[in-house]
C-alpha cells in the first residue's frame, strides 16, 4: 500500500517537472523531423532568421533553367500550430512576374490549399514551388494578364519576365531587380 503512493507522488512531482519546461507542439515535433529530413536540390536553399523558431523561415529558390533561370525568389514560410494537418502559409517575398503568383506574393499551388493532406511534408512544397518556376501553370492562375500573356505569345511572356527580373516595368508594375549576376 505504501509503495502505490509512494509511485503516485513520484509521478506527481515527475508532473510538475515536466510542467516547468516547456513542451514541444506536434506541429513543432513535426516541423523539426520534416527539417532534418529535407533533402533540398542545389537551386533551393533554407534561412532561419530566429534559429529557435523553426516554425517561421524562408526558402530561397534560384533556378538554373526556364523563363526565370538567374532569378532569386524568396518565399515565407508560417507553420500552424495544426501542422501537419493544415498546410503552411507560404507567401512570395519577391514580388515576380508569373502566373501563379500574384503582386501580393500568394501563392498558386495545389498542395498549399484543396490537396493539402497530412502525408506531405515541406519538401513536397519545396520541390513544388521549383517547379512552378520550370513549368509555369497559365491554366490556374492568380496573375491572369501575365497567363494570358504564357498562353497566347511565349516570346512576349519571356521578354517580360526578363524585364522584371532585370529591375524594370511590366504593364503599370514596377518590379524590383531579382538577378543572382
Amino acid at each position: 500500500m505504501i509503495k502505490l503512493f509512494t509511485l503516485k507522488q513520484q509521478k506527481k512531482d515527475g508532473e510538475q517537472k515536466g510542467s516547468q519546461q516547456k513542451k514541444a507542439s506536434a506541429a513543432q515535433l513535426r516541423i523539426q523531423k520534416d527539417i532534418n529530413e529535407l533533402n533540398l536540390p542545389n537551386t533551393c536553399a533554407t534561412d532561419f532568421p530566429d534559429p529557435d523558431d523553426l516554425l517561421n523561415f524562408k526558402l530561397i529558390i534560384s533556378p538554373d533553367e526556364g523563363f526565370y533561370r538567374d532569378g532569386r525568389f524568396v518565399f515565407n514560410f508560417r507553420v500552424g500550430s495544426n501542422y501537419p494537418h493544415e498546410p503552411p502559409k507560404v507567401k512570395c517575398a519577391t514580388q515576380v512576374y508569373h502566373p501563379n503568383i500574384d503582386l501580393e506574393g500568394n501563392v498558386c499551388l495545389n498542395i498549399l490549399r484543396e490537396d493539402w493532406n497530412p502525408v506531405l511534408n515541406i519538401n513536397s512544397i519545396v520541390y513544388g514551388l521549383q517547379f512552378l518556376f520550370l513549368e509555369p501553370n497559365p491554366e490556374d492562375p492568380l496573375n491572369k494578364e501575365a497567363a494570358d500573356v504564357l498562353q497566347t505569345n511565349r516570346r512576349q511572356f519571356e521578354s517580360n519576365v526578363k524585364k522584371a527580373m532585370r529591375g524594370g516595368c511590366v504593364g503599370e508594375t514596377y518590379f524590383e531587380c531579382c538577378l543572382l549576376k
